[in-house]
């Protein structure tokens, strides 16, 4: 199992939390992203809108804030 310290290849993994800051700091010069990622959490918080995918359809959208405080994303994205 690799962490944020394991060094495949010879080369340093960058923390997610640095890669978020650098899109959010993309974004925040006007740049749209289309942001497709597994770690709800940080990608919902960051996000202006959200689109939950399941079974290869649109399940639920909304503002990234109101997805996270969404009872069913809580429960099966969040594990809260």
């Amino acid at each position: 199992m690799l962490g944020n310290n394991c060094r495949p290849s010879g080369t340093w993994l960058t923390p997610i939390s640095t890669i978020f800051e650098i899109i959010r700091r993309i974004n925040e010069q006007g740049t749209a992203i289309l942001l497709i990622e597994q770690n709800v959490y940080h990608a919902l918080n960051m996000s202006n809108r959200g689109y939950v995918l399941e079974n290869g359809r649109i399940a639920l959208q909304d503002t990234g804030e109101a997805l996270l405080e969404n009872p069913h994303i809580r429960k099966t994205y969040l594990g809260l």
